[in-house]
Order: C-alpha cells, then sequence, then structure tokens
C-alpha cells in the first residue's frame, strides 16, 4: 500500500508497509552491523520495487495449465534498466533485480565540485534510451537532491522518457529540489524524515549509506 503524498509534495509516494517500517527501524540503528545492513537495504528496495513497477503496461497472453489452456496477463516488453547512482546506490540494485531479473543495469557516477558544490558527472554508462521502456534511478539517500537531480538530467539529455526515482530515505528540502526539477518524474521512499542538519545529513537519517554499506566508517 502506498501512503497519500505528503503535502506540498505532489510526486512523493512514501510506501507504507509493516515490512518496511520494521526494516528501516533496522537500517537506522547504529547497532546494526554490515552485514545486515546490506541484506536491509536489498531487502527495502525488492519491496520497494513492487510499488515503483506497479504502471507497468500489460497485455493478454495464452499459457497452458496442467489441465487447459486459458488467459493470463504479461508486461508488455522487458525493457527496464535500474540505474545505481554510485556508490551507495549499488546498494539496492540486487534487492530490485531479485524482483525483475530480466532488467539491465545502468551506472552514473557523481562528484562534487569543490568550488561551486555541484555534482558534476564524470562516469554515465546506460542502454540507449531508444530500447528502454522505464528507468528507475536509484540512491539510498534523497538529502539536497543534487546528484539525483543531475543523474535524471543526465538521462533526460539521452532521451529517456520514462523515469522513476526510488530512495530509501529522503529530507523535505531534496524532495522540493527534485520535484521543482523534474516534475515529471515520481519519487518512491520508504520514509520521508525530518529535515537535513546544518552538514547536509538527513535527521534522523541512517548516517552515510555508502560508508555503512562499504566498510569505509
Amino acid at each position: 500500500m502506498t501512503r497519500e503524498p505528503m503535502m506540498p509534495f505532489a510526486n512523493l509516494n512514501v510506501i507504507d508497509h509493516p515490512l518496511i517500517r520494521h526494516k528501516v527501524r533496522l537500517l537506522r540503528a547504529a547497532s546494526t552491523p554490515k552485514k545486515l545492513f546490506c541484506e536491509l537495504v536489498e531487502e527495502i528496495a525488492m519491496l520497494m520495487a513492487y510499488e515503483v513497477t506497479r504502471g507497468l503496461e500489460e497485455e493478454e497472453a495464452e499459457v497452458e495449465t496442467p489441465l487447459e489452456r486459458t488467459v493470463g496477463r504479461r508486461v508488455v516488453g522487458e525493457a527496464i534498466v535500474v540505474v545505481p547512482i554510485l556508490r551507495a546506490g549499488l546498494g539496492m540494485v540486487e534487492g530490485v533485480l531479485r524482483l525483475i531479473p530480466t532488467a539491465r543495469v545502468g551506472h552514473v557516477g557523481m562528484s562534487r565540485d569543490e568550488e561551486s558544490l555541484e555534482p558534476v558527472e564524470y562516469y554515465f554508462k546506460v542502454p540507449h534510451a531508444r530500447d528502454v521502456r522505464h528507468f528507475i534511478v536509484l540512491d539510498p539517500m534523497l538529502a539536497t537532491g543534487g546528484s539525483a537531480i543531475a543523474t535524471l538530467a543526465g538521462l533526460k539529455r539521452r532521451g529517456a522518457r520514462q523515469i522513476s526515482f526510488m530512495c530509501l530515505v529522503a529530507a523535505p528540502e531534496g524532495v522540493r529540489e527534485l520535484e521543482t526539477a523534474h516534475p515529471d518524474v515520481p519519487i518512491f521512499a520508504a520514509a520521508l524524515d525530518r529535515e537535513l542538519n546544518e552538514d547536509g545529513y538527513i535527521v534522523p537519517g541512517l548516517g552515510d549509506a555508502g560508508d555503512r554499506l562499504f566498510g569505509t566508517i
């Protein structure tokens, strides 16, 4: 079940499910070890992907059961690409692929310019947009929104039309910026947190997702 978007965030979908709430609580805990943290990120991503893909186009298709021939439904085309924003987005990929094993994987790398503090694209490798029905961009944290905005802009420049953004924890500031820059892109989150602190961290948050995933704390 998806909770109604929290005003004034018209594009935000906070996925409200007991299993997700339970796992997000464990994810937040400073005492959660690296192995469990990685498993939780994958599990939450898989549960969220179920909702993110709810709108996929379907068509009727015949199927032979052990007893008779009948008509079922199948997804039209399998041209779905998941695009993790390096490096933390990598932790969500396997969870989505468990649910959509035919999906392809692109990769986007963003760094921050030390003077302007703006995101700078240093790596961009995705399948050609003409072969893709739906891009799903992955990043555990939506904080200021800079990397997400730049990634979506990069996809659009390369011809992407249908894009969703998926994160685990979002800050209101980042949601607002992303909605303003890309009002056509739905945002899916497991939790909407209170705010960014003065250091740019989401609070209550879960710390630095990349550091916790890869043990670089």
